[in-house]
């Protein structure tokens, strides 16, 4: 099958939020999901996209990345979602979408590249290991929700 892997454009957002929803759902998440179009478009500054596009122009995949800075490394990127619709994986889509994302970490400088995995998801834990990452067990998550820092008080 062709594709191509290209710039997501504020054109693309209906399709990606729609890829991060599907996400949730198999994430078992689906309520977790408050994004919505006009938020990712006031937004749009603050995260990068690549899409994984059919020669029919359908939007089946795409990794979502912002840069940031690490204490111990400095310049990083941070890979939030990388996400084929079910029905075209196995195709090397993940793959070449994870190669996009390594090219610009090397193009911007990076020193660091990072992103999470669920401990559950044995299929792309195998990806990621097969890819040269490193998947460590030793980090925890810590996590204020909206209603976590309106409510924060020490």
């Amino acid at each position: 099958m062709d594709f191509t892997i290209r710039k997501a454009t504020e054109d693309d957002f209906p399709a990606i939020l729609e890829l991060i929803r599907e996400l949730a759902l198999f994430e078992r998440a689906p309520d977790k999901v408050t994004n919505n179009l006009d938020q990712m478009k006031r937004e749009k500054d603050l995260f990068r996209c690549y899409v994984a596009e059919t020669s029919g122009k359908e939007i089946v995949g795409m990794a979502l990345f912002f840069f940031a800075y690490y204490t111990w490394v400095g310049k990083s990127l941070y890979l939030e979602d990388l996400i084929v619709n079910e029905a075209y994986r196995k195709l090397k889509i993940g793959t070449e979408l994870l190669r996009r994302v390594m090219q610009t970490a090397k193009e911007e400088n990076c020193k660091r590249v990072r992103w999470q995995v669920l401990d559950w998801n044995e299929p792309a834990i195998s990806f990621y290991r097969k890819t040269g990452a490193e998947v460590s067990s030793e980090w925890l998550n810590c996590t204020f929700d909206e209603n976590g820092i309106a409510d924060f008080n020490i």
